[in-house]
Parts: C-alpha cells; sequence; structure tokens
C-alpha cells in the first residue's frame, strides 16, 4: 500500500513543479513580434501556466499522502525556481554587459529578457534576500549531501552575481530594495535586532542611534544627487497624483483610469500658474506612477489600498510565523521596490508576487488549496478570454504602413481591430493620426478623445487642436491648444500651434501671436531637436511677412 502511495505521490509532486516553473518562467518569455513593451504573449503565458497549476495543485492535495506537507514542498519550489531563474537572468545580463548578446533595449547596455534595467534590477533585488537566506541556512550545515551542496555554491554565486548587477544598473530603488530585504534576512537568520528599541535613549546607545539615522539620511541625499532630475521627476508625479487621489479618494477614478485622472490633474496644476520652475522641466506623460501604493489609490480609492496592505501583511506575517523567510524577503523587497517603480505593470512580477504571498500564507488545509486553485482557475479563464495576443501581432503589421505613410491601407486594419483594440491608448493615437492624415477630421476626433481615457499624452490635444482648426471651429481648436499648453508647459510645440492659428487671416490676434512667437523663440526647450530650428525659422518667417504687409 506504501509502495502505491508513493508511485503517485512522485508524478504528482513532478506536475507540480512542472506547473510553478512553467509560471514563474513568464520572466523569460520574449515577444520579438511585438514591441518591447507589449505584455500581450507573457499575459497569454500566464493563462495556460494558471489552467495547469489550478489541475496539478488539485491533483497534488487529491493524492499527497496526509504525512507530507504540501504547503512546505510549494515554498520549497518558489524559491529555489526564482534563484534559479535569478541566475538565468544575471548570466543573461552579464551577456549584454559585455556585448556577447544584444540587450533588448538599445540606448541601455544590459536589460535581462526585460526591455528596461529598471524593472530587470528590480526582479534581481527581488530575488537577491531569497538567495542569500538559503545561502545562510545551507552553509550553517555541519554535514550536507551533494544537493545541499550545489544549493549552497549556487545561492552565493547568484547573490554576487547581482550585487554585481544592481551596482552596474544604478537603480537606487533596485539597491535600497535589495539592501534593506537583505539586512532583514541577515538580521533574522542570527536573530538579531538591528535597534534595541527599549533601550533607543540609552546614554551607551544614543550615538549610535544617532549614527545610524545620519548614516541613512546622508545615504538618501547621495541617492538623491545622484539622479537629482530623475528624482525631481519621480517627487512631481506623486504630488500630482497626490491631487488626482484628492478628486476621489474614496471610491478612485476607476479600472485602467491612471493616466486620464494623472493628465487631468497635471492641466489643472499647471492651469493655475502657482507652480515652480523646476516643475515644469520635470512634468512629463508618465503610463505609471512609479509607485503602485499611489496608482492603486488613483485607481481604486484609499480603501482599496488600505485593504491590499492589510492583506499582504497578513500573509506576510503567516509566512513569518511559519519560518518561511526567503518567501518573506522576497516580498518585503519587491514591496520596497514598488514604493519607486511599475513592478505590477509587468506580468512577470505579477505572478511571481502573487506566488511569494501563497508560498507565505497557504497551509495544508483543503479550504485554502480549494481556493488556491478556484483564484488560479478565474484568474486563467479571464486572462485567456481578455488575450489580445493575435490582434495585436496585426496591429503590429499595420504600424509599419502607418509608419510609412501607406495612411489608406493602414486605416483598414486599423478599422478591422478597432473594436478588439479599442483599450489600448497607443493603438487608438495611431488609428487617430491616421485619420487626421487623411483629412476625416470628425472620425479622427472621436477616435483621439477615447484615447484620452486612456492616455496624458498632450499630443492628443494637439491633434485633435489641429483637427478643429482644419474645420474652421477656431475656438475649439484653440481650447485643446491651450489645455496641450498646460498639460505640459515645457514643450514649445503647443505655442507654435497657436502661433499659427493666431496668424490666420480669418482669426487674426496680433498680441497673442506677438506673445506665442515670443514664447517659440526665447523659450528653453527640455530637450533640444533640430525640429524647434525649423519652428523657430516658421515664425521668424511669418513675423516678417506680417511686419511686410503692414508696412505696405
Amino acid at each position: 500500500m506504501l509502495i502505491t502511495k508513493i508511485n503517485i505521490t512522485i508524478p504528482v509532486k513532478v506536475l507540480l513543479v512542472l506547473a510553478t516553473v512553467f509560471a514563474l518562467c513568464t520572466v523569460l518569455l520574449t515577444s520579438l513580434e511585438l514591441p518591447p513593451g507589449d505584455m500581450e504573449k507573457q499575459w497569454l503565458w500566464i493563462g495556460g501556466a494558471c489552467a495547469v497549476f489550478c489541475i496539478s495543485g488539485i491533483f497534488a492535495k487529491l493524492l499527497i499522502i496526509k504525512e507530507q506537507s504540501i504547503s512546505y514542498f510549494f515554498y520549497i519550489i518558489i524559491v529555489w525556481s526564482l534563484i534559479v531563474l535569478g541566475g538565468i537572468e544575471a548570466t543573461i545580463g552579464f551577456l549584454q554587459l559585455f556585448e556577447i548578446i544584444p540587450s533588448r533595449h538599445s540606448l541601455y547596455a544590459f536589460t535581462g529578457t526585460l526591455y528596461n534595467p529598471g524593472p530587470y534590477c528590480g526582479y534581481l533585488a527581488m530575488i537577491f534576500p531569497m538567495a542569500l537566506n538559503e545561502y545562510l541556512r545551507l552553509h550553517t550545515l555541519k554535514v550536507k549531501r551533494i544537493v545541499e551542496t550545489i544549493g549552497c555554491y549556487l545561492s552565493l554565486s547568484v547573490c554576487l552575481a547581482q550585487v554585481c548587477l544592481l551596482f552596474a544598473g544604478s537603480s537606487r530603488a533596485a539597491l535600497l530594495a535589495a539592501s534593506i530585504s537583505g539586512i532583514w534576512t541577515y538580521c533574522n537568520f542570527y536573530n538579531k535586532k538591528i535597534l534595541d528599541f527599549v533601550h533607543l535613549f540609552h546614554k551607551n546607545r544614543f550615538f549610535k542611534v544617532s549614527g545610524i539615522v545620519l548614516c541613512a539620511l546622508l545615504i538618501c541625499i547621495a541617492a538623491f544627487m545622484l539622479k537629482k532630475q530623475s528624482a525631481l521627476g519621480r517627487l512631481f508625479m506623486w504630488k500630482i497624483s497626490v491631487l488626482a487621489i484628492s478628486e476621489s479618494p474614496f471610491a478612485g477614478h476607476g479600472y485602467n483610469s491612471f493616466t486620464h485622472a494623472y493628465g487631468e490633474a497635471q492641466e489643472k496644476y499647471f492651469s493655475g500658474n502657482d507652480y515652480l520652475e523646476w516643475e515644469e522641466l520635470v512634468a512629463g506623460s508618465p503610463d505609471s506612477a512609479f509607485n503602485e501604493y499611489l496608482q492603486i489609490a488613483v485607481e481604486y480609492g484609499v480603501v482599496a489600498l488600505v485593504f491590499m496592505i492589510v492583506c499582504i501583511c497578513f500573509c506576510l506575517y503567516r509566512g513569518y510565523r511559519k519560518k518561511r523567510i526567503s518567501a518573506c524577503g522576497g516580498v518585503i523587497s519587491l514591496l520596497i521596490f514598488a514604493m519607486f517603480s511599475y513592478p505590477m505593470h509587468i506580468p512577470a512580477f505579477i505572478i511571481t508576487f502573487i506566488f511569494l504571498l501563497v508560498a507565505c500564507a497557504v497551509d495544508d488545509s483543503w479550504k485554502e488549496w480549494g481556493g488556491l486553485a478556484l483564484l488560479s482557475g478565474i484568474l486563467s479563464f479571464y486572462t485567456l478570454k481578455n488575450n489580445n495576443y493575435d490582434e495585436c501581432c496585426e496591429w503590429y503589421d499595420c504600424r509599419a504602413r502607418y509608419q510609412l505613410g501607406a495612411y489608406e491601407a493602414a486605416k483598414e486594419g486599423y478599422e478591422k481591430l478597432y473594436p478588439v483594440l479599442d483599450k489600448k491608448a497607443l493603438f487608438l493615437y495611431e488609428y487617430g493620426h491616421c485619420l487626421h492624415k487623411l483629412k476625416e477630421y470628425d472620425a479622427s476626433n472621436e477616435i483621439l478623445k477615447k484615447a484620452m481615457v486612456y492616455s496624458s499624452d498632450p499630443m492628443i490635444l494637439n491633434i485633435i487642436g489641429e483637427n478643429y482648426q482644419h474645420k474652421q471651429h477656431y475656438d475649439k481648436a484653440e481650447e485643446y491648444f491651450m489645455r496641450s499648453v498646460h498639460r505640459l508647459p515645457g514643450r514649445i510645440y503647443p505655442y507654435y500651434l497657436l502661433f499659427q492659428l493666431y496668424a490666420q487671416a480669418d482669426y487674426f490676434h496680433a498680441d497673442k501671436m506677438k506673445q506665442m512667437a515670443n514664447i517659440v523663440l526665447t523659450k528653453q526647450p527640455k530637450v533640444y531637436s533640430g525640429a524647434i530650428d525649423e519652428m523657430r525659422r516658421e515664425v521668424k518667417s511669418t513675423l516678417e511677412k506680417h511686419i511686410n504687409y503692414l508696412s505696405n
């Protein structure tokens, strides 16, 4: 009877291992047929992985004998799968750094399998405390089996490789996340307290505590000064995000509404003309808040944010009580990184975060494993049902025609894909701009106004204004150009469009035209380009024509 149980248990365990690895390997998946930022293929992979995991989880709970802990086995699978994946990502990073294989982004030396070094370093930082804890655990064993010896050296190698790449990547958020989670893991392993709060102000400890606080402040200042403009940009984004939250603090603005709410809040803020000069220089039109907590509050409200934090803390508490320190360290690192970046916009981070929380919290009860299987099934059904991978591949073909200027051919493809991709901001922008080029101004405005719901890009406002200008609705054109100015006052292009509008014979405003001309000719751009010289030459030429006309 025991032999039968063992024979059943082994293949079931193998199935659970494969299902877990299958899901976590999302980070290695690349889609060369789509733009680097498009995640549809990764979501398709996760949909299939969750379906497999749902089935394997039910079988594992049904068939593994009671004396064995399925939850602890699941925890071990996740930890070591992520350590191995961290080693693979580190290897890829080094190969890119030494130009043996190409980076996935032309502007950066290395990105791993991701498309930006920021998330890549964040992924390494998430795995760092896990590798550190497993190394400490295995290193202290007096007698090691072959598997444990291999694990010890593997985890140490991953730790060292990640440290090198984190410093090479210069991601302050990732370095901070890895440092704090690493210190927590080390202190927890040796049962040491970072600070003795009972004797915090004891005479012999006061200067030590003051020194630690001072060092922390100096590190923060150094991190700020390392990339000052970037840090100021983050601070400004958080400020505007808070203003967006204040518009609807409890209910939020709704699912996938951050870019719209952010754009509206920034436009309102700059229209007041009560802002600092540096804020104009660092302002942009971001797709995320670079702080997942603020973004959740913007979209779903403060109540939802508090509920989410409580759930995460509950999972961490259970994980700590169960001594699942590696998973807890990974969660802590990711939570810190999420304060300064956008990991929850990347499928690989989302599925890894869910698995780490489950590894912390899940027990061996049928209630919990049944809930986990149900959650996996729902996630699989939702992602597979709403996945648009095939349509995105077709859109990429349409984009090639659009970029070549074959607007009539591109329009046919956009019309076909519109019912499916009508919530993708970039698709809507391209479709609306294509119609603008074909002089279908009413249809273009209809599409572009929908794009405004999913984007904060002021170029959408510019094109809508140009459409109204071509239709001789000059008041509406001026309104949208002014909205573009208020949304990003550091851009010169909307001032140039206003200059052209005021210079038209049937909407001529001499004073406003001169004011816009002065701004175009004297304003310092955030990023200089040849297009600015061209705009300035045209402004001077137009002014000269008006002066000659008035003198004659």
